[in-house]
């Protein structure tokens, strides 16, 4: 069995919690390091946060590197509305005992794509993706090196979730989002038309709880906290569980359907800005730039979710 070398880029976020949990319990998955960004909140807190979930899963010897504290060129905005000032409100955490590196994110994702054999590291883009933009900013070359990018980005049909049009982690850096998606790398799209049927029921995480251990039922805890909001925002029974989305299309890409097709960010100040224009039926005459995935099986991936989230502590 092959394995997919990756650096998870990363706002922790209860479902980027989530996320990463999944990826260190898959063997199908090498995490070189994570990178941190500001997004579902200031980057203090989202450092403070990676760190606990390295803690909390007991793999404290993954890299941790710091990165943007704001986007490339707008003020940031956090969603601790929806997270809690920590980000990671909910279960009681340990407090993390591992070190941030001294090295940025930025330059530890050049010096990774750099010093790694063409086409053998894989980005997986949880929040926006300004730590992305500027190490392709600096360093244009790793655009040929990079094996793909996989973004929880962009919506077709479910409008937005920050505005009527944006979604997050679009919304936050639309600077940063075009310049990715018109860099000229392989870049897969997790949309919020998957996300958003990826419904974290009581059945479900009760699944995760009697099967797990220490990390599943904080992973239960997380998002009975974050799930309050999107609950009363959306009238479901449940809220939508984003990252792990990506994560899971890594390990079984055969969950997911899609079609390849342009999409670009909305940059341009109005009410649409941060919006994603997806061209779903190709009559813009744009070059597709990206593998736009629109639909998953939810019982299976929630197996999944189940079965590996119970291989760790």
């Amino acid at each position: 069995m092959s394995v997919r070398r990756i650096i998870i880029d990363t706002d922790p976020g209860q479902d980027d919690a989530i996320a990463i949990l999944l990826a260190l319990a898959s063997s199908e998955l090498e995490v070189l390091g994570i990178t941190v960004v500001a997004g579902n909140a200031p980057l203090p807190m989202t450092v403070r946060a990676a760190r606990q979930v390295m803690e909390l899963a007991e793999r404290t010897e993954v890299p941790i590197f710091a990165g943007a504290a704001r986007p490339l060129a707008r003020k940031l905005v956090t969603a601790e509305h929806v997270h809690g000032e920590s980000g990671l409100d909910g279960p009681a955490l340990p407090d993390p005992t591992a070190e941030v590196q001294p090295e940025s994110a930025i330059d530890f994702i050049i010096r990774t794509v750099r010093s790694a054999p063409p086409g053998s590291v894989t980005l997986v883009a949880l929040g926006p993706l300004t730590n992305i933009a500027l190490a392709l900013s600096k360093a244009p070359d790793i655009a040929q090196r990079v094996q793909e990018i996989v973004a929880i980005i962009a919506s077709f049909r479910e409008g937005g979730n920050i505005t009527p049009l944006g979604d997050f982690n679009c919304y936050v850096d639309p600077e940063a989002a075009d310049a990715v998606l018109t860099a000229g790398i392989a870049t897969t799209v997790i949309s919020m038309d998957v996300t958003h049927t990826m419904r974290t029921t009581a059945e479900r995480l009760a699944a995760w709880r009697e099967r797990g251990g220490r990390c599943a039922r904080a992973a239960v805890e997380m998002l009975e906290f974050s799930q309050v909001y999107d609950i009363e925002k959306y009238g479901w029974e449940a809220g939508p569980l984003h990252d792990p989305c990506a994560v899971l299309y890594l390990v079984a890409p055969e969950l997911f359907e899609g079609r390849d097709l342009n999409v670009r960010a909305v940059v341009d100040g109005t009410v649409a800005d941060g919006m994603t224009v997806v061209d779903w039926w190709g009559v813009s005459g744009r070059v597709p730039n990206v593998s736009f995935m629109s639909a998953i099986d939810v019982p299976r991936a929630f197996d999944l979710l189940t079965e590996r989230l119970a291989l760790l502590p």
